[in-house]
């Protein structure tokens, strides 16, 4: 079984540099015999260059959703300083665009 659903989010949260009252999110699915981590790090990496560019750098990290196990998190290098650090990413040269797991 695979899927996936796009759609608009609305939460309570307020607009800043990195977040959004609103934003669109993608949730996915696939069920399978011998999928593994692997084939989601894979997937999410294709994701975010395709998305973010080719020449982004792109990281996950290990994190927790009670929702999934195990549970990443993935960043991409800072559009506006390149990863240098600057206000947009709070210095850290990152800028976290998603959970998986």
């Amino acid at each position: 079984l695979k899927m996936i659903s796009p759609g608009k989010v609305y939460r309570r949260d307020t607009d800043d540099a990195t977040h959004s009252h609103q934003f669109h999110q993608v949730e996915g699915l696939v069920i399978d015999k011998h999928v593994t981590m692997a084939d989601l790090k894979g997937t999410l990496e294709k994701i975010a260059q395709t998305v973010f560019g080719a020449k982004r750098q792109i990281r996950l990290r290990p994190s927790y959703f009670p929702f999934t196990e195990p549970s990443v998190e993935v960043d991409v290098s800072c559009f506006k300083c390149g990863g240098k650090g600057c206000q947009v990413c709070k210095q850290t040269g990152w800028i976290e665009v998603l959970g998986a797991g």
